[in-house]
This record gives structure tokens, sequence and C-alpha cells, in this order.
């Protein structure tokens, strides 16, 4: 099997939104079952966007809103374990810093939480529920990574 190109475009909602709407719809409304009202929080005109696409195929999005935070982070289940959530952490951390950001931060699912570890991110607070599922709020230090 070839490995097929992975390509990060970074860019507005009005540019990427209908890409990374129907990700983000598949995985977090149809898999984890997200009340349509929480994935659609009006936050998305003010954000950076990045969506991942395999061999031409949007298959990833992310995004970076004005304050730091990374959210939304989702990778379609046919493409997940293979580098993608890590190149768009990647690309939404290098925003970060390009936009001069100290730290980033973002609320990890619970399962999640190796995968940040292994990109440099601490867990502090306790753990919550969003959208009834369990979350930790996880840092990483610009300054230091």
């Amino acid at each position: 099997m070839t490995k097929r190109t992975l390509i990060i475009h970074e860019g507005s909602w009005e540019a990427l939104g209908e890409a990374a709407g129907e990700i983000r719809r598949i995985v977090f409304i149809e898999e984890q079952h997200v009340p349509l009202e929480e994935e659609w929080d009006g936050r998305d005109g003010d954000s950076r966007h990045f969506l991942a696409l395999q061999g031409g195929t949007p298959v990833g999005t992310a995004r970076l809103l004005p304050d730091a935070h990374i959210g939304r982070v989702a990778v379609l289940a046919e493409a997940r374990d293979s580098g993608i959530g890590a190149a768009l952490m990647a690309a939404a951390i290098e925003t970060a810093r390009r936009e001069g950001h100290t730290a980033v931060e973002l609320a990890a699912q619970t399962h999640a939480l190796s995968f940040y570890e292994r990109l440099g991110f601490s867990a502090f607070g306790d753990e919550f529920l969003d959208a009834g599922i369990p979350h930790r709020n996880m840092r990483l230090d610009l300054r230091e990574a």
C-alpha cells in the first residue's frame, strides 16, 4: 500500500468550514453523540482552522481560538493512528507561536490524554464532563517546547 501525501491547510472558517464541519459532524455528533448546540458554539468565525487532506481527501481538522486554546481536533475513523492528529496539532502549535502566544491549552477527552502527553502537554485540574464526555485540561508551555 502506498502512503498518500498529507497536507495541512490553515485558514478561516469561510475557507475551510465546509470540509472541517463535515468531519466534526461525523466524529463529534454522529460517533460521540455531542449535541448540535454544543458542537456549533459560535466560535468558529473567530478561530484559525486546520484541515488535513490525505491524498486530496479531507480526513481531519482542528481549530485555534484567539486565546490560544486548541480544540475540535477530529480525525475520521478510517484515517486514525496514522499521524494526522499529531500533524494537525503541530500546525496549530506553530500558528500559536507565530501569533506570539507563550502557551496553548486544550480540554482533552480522557481517552486521548496520552496522545497529548506525547506532544508535551501536561494535564492540570480535575476531570470534568463536557458534552457528557470526561475531559481534563492540558497545557503546553511554548517557551520550553
